[in-house]
């Protein structure tokens, strides 16, 4: 008997490269290399003119000027058309007052949504669960968020999780639960026992030799 060929689409990984794409959106052909030298979040959502989408797209639109301070884009994504989501977005601006200032993909194919996991079939067969993916600026895929397709994301906590991995790039530390900037940082553990006996006197706020904080300069 021959082996089976398992032919489930392979799901990207923390720390690795983003997968690549080229794909059409409402403001014209998107590619990952497109956004070199930022950071970008791509989202997907299950459907246009649906409830739950709304409140989220409204949301990321709200925040998106936050998100572009820290040299991030937003690209939506779902496995509607190009003409489904040019009028959800008239829909939204009409009805809710809210214009959405970035990209969505048309993935009918559903093609960048495979390459990304974001089609769970024990959740739909034909819709992308809402997954939001952190890319950092050399194209590495940094953060996974899945959420069912009943329940909304929160975009603050999104914003925060961005803010903290740039604060982690640039100054070399980790940040404890729920993080906000101006508060204290973790100090990366040592790794020998000689510096793990040093850290009691680095000057650190010391709690033990795996757990010390210390304040951003």
């Amino acid at each position: 008997m021959e082996p089976q060929t398992d032919t489930r689409p392979s799901f990207p990984r923390i720390n690795a490269p983003s997968p690549d794409f080229e794909a059409k959106t409402t403001s014209g052909v998107r590619k990952l290399s497109d956004y070199k030298g930022k950071w970008l979040v791509l989202f997907s959502h299950p459907a246009d003119f649906t409830p739950v989408c709304t409140t989220e797209f409204i949301g990321f639109a709200k925040h998106y000027e936050e998100f572009r301070k820290m040299n991030c884009d937003l690209l939506g994504l779902s496995v509607d058309s190009l003409f489904s989501h040019v009028a959800w977005m008239r829909n939204i601006k009409e009805k809710f007052g809210v214009e959405i200032p970035f990209p969505i993909i048309d993935d009918t194919s559903m093609k960048v949504a495979n390459s990304y996991g974001m089609i769970h079939p024990e959740a739909g067969e034909t819709s992308a669960v809402r997954a939001t993916f952190v890319i950092d600026d050399k194209a590495y895929l940094r953060a996974m968020i899945y959420y069912p397709m009943t329940n909304g994301r929160s975009i603050p906590e999104i914003v925060r999780l961005v803010t903290a991995l740039q604060t982690t790039d640039k100054h070399g530390v980790a940040t404890p639960e729920g993080w906000l900037p101006g508060e204290k940082v973790i100090v990366p553990p040592p790794q020998t026992s000689e510096a793990a006996q040093k850290r009691a006197g680095e000057g650190y706020e010391y709690t033990d030799w795996y757990f010390s904080k210390k304040d951003l300069k």
